[in-house]
C-alpha cells in the first residue's frame, strides 16, 4: 500500500476546510444544516454538484451558490435525500400490515408521521395500505421533508407512468389486495394518484436536524434517512422520534438502520426486528 504523501494530506485538509465553509454558508443563508451529514455521502454529492455546475473547486462552488440563488436551490436539492419508490422494501410493508396496523386499529383516531418523505412515494404506499385495511378515514398522516420542492411534488402525487410496472410488482409483494392501477389515472405518460388518497395527508416542512417534536404519534416511519447522518445527528434524531411517540407507539426504520447500540435501545421492543419495526415500551 502506497504511503499517504504530504501533498495528498494537505489537499484533503483543504477540501475539509472548503466543505466546512460551504455547509456553513448554506446553513447561514438558507437555514439548511447539512453539517452533521455523513461525510462520505456528502463528498459524493458535492462532487456531483461540481460537475453539474461546471466548476472545478469547492471554493468555486461556494462563490457561485452565494451569488446565484438558483445555484443554491440546485445545491440544496442535490443534497436532500430524494430517492424512493412505491412500496420500497415490500417485506417491510408486509410486516407493517401484520404487526403495526392491527395495533393501530385499537386506537379511535390515529396519527402517523412519515419523516423525510421526499417526493411522497412512501406516503402514498402507506395511504394505500391503510385504505385496504379500512383505517385511512381514522388517520391523519403528516408527511414532512426539509425540501419544499420535493414536498410540492409529493402534494401533486404525479409520477412517471413507466415506473408503475415496478411499483405494481412491489405492491403485490407487499401484500396488496386489489389491482394497483385502481389507485391512479394514466394521463400524458404520467400516473396521477387519486385525490382521495391525499385527503388525510398533511404535507409540511420539518427539518430533523434542527426542529423538535410537533405532535404525538402512534406510528412514525423514518426510513432510509439516518443512513446519511453522522452518529451525533443520528442520536439527536432518535431522541426527536422517541419524544414524538405515544406510549406503545411504533417506529419503522430503514433496512440499514437500527436501534441497536443507540442510547434509546432499551426503551423499545422489536415487533419485527429483521424489518426494523419497533414499539416504544417505556
Amino acid at each position: 500500500m502506497a504511503a499517504t504523501t504530504p501533498t495528498a494530506t494537505a489537499g484533503q485538509a483543504i477540501e475539509e476546510v472548503e466543505t466546512d465553509l460551504l455547509l456553513d454558508a448554506v446553513y447561514r443563508l438558507r437555514g439548511f444544516d447539512f453539517r452533521d451529514y455523513a461525510r462520505g455521502s456528502l463528498r459524493r454529492r458535492i462532487q456531483n454538484r461540481l460537475r453539474a455546475e461546471k466548476v472545478h473547486t469547492i471554493t468555486g462552488l461556494l462563490d457561485k451558490i452565494i451569488h446565484d440563488a438558483s445555484c443554491m436551490d440546485r445545491f440544496v436539492d442535490g443534497l436532500s435525500v430524494n430517492v424512493s419508490s412505491m412500496f420500497r422494501d415490500p417485506g417491510f410493508f408486509r410486516a407493517l400490515r401484520a404487526q403495526a396496523l392491527p395495533v393501530l386499529r385499537t386506537w379511535p383516531y390515529i396519527r402517523i408521521w412519515l419523516a423525510g418523505c421526499a417526493m411522497g412515494e412512501e406516503v402514498y404506499s402507506v395511504a394505500i395500505a391503510l385504505e385496504e385495511e379500512g383505517l385511512v378515514r381514522r388517520c391523519r398522516i403528516y408527511a414532512t421533508d426539509i425540501n419544499e420542492t420535493l414536498l410540492e411534488r409529493a402534494r401533486e402525487g404525479i409520477y412517471p407512468l413507466g415506473l408503475m410496472q415496478r411499483c405494481t410488482q412491489n405492491y403485490i409483494q407487499a401484500g396488496g389486495s386489489r389491482s394497483f392501477s385502481e389507485y391512479y389515472t394514466a394521463a400524458y405518460n404520467n400516473a396521477i394518484f387519486r385525490p382521495a388518497l391525499r385527503e388525510q395527508i398533511v404535507f409540511a416542512k420539518h427539518n430533523l436536524v434542527t426542529d423538535g417534536p410537533f405532535n404525538e404519534f402512534h406510528l412514525i416511519l423514518c426510513r432510509n434517512v439516518m443512513i446519511y447522518f453522522n452518529q451525533r445527528l443520528q442520536d439527536r434524531v432518535h431522541h426527536v422520534l422517541y419524544e414524538s411517540l405515544a406510549n406503545f407507539g411504533m417506529l419503522g426504520l430503514g433496512a440499514k438502520e437500527t436501534l441497536s447500540f443507540t442510547p434509546l435501545e432499551g426503551k423499545y421492543e422489536a415487533l419485527d426486528a429483521p424489518h426494523r419495526l419497533y414499539r416504544r415500551v417505556i
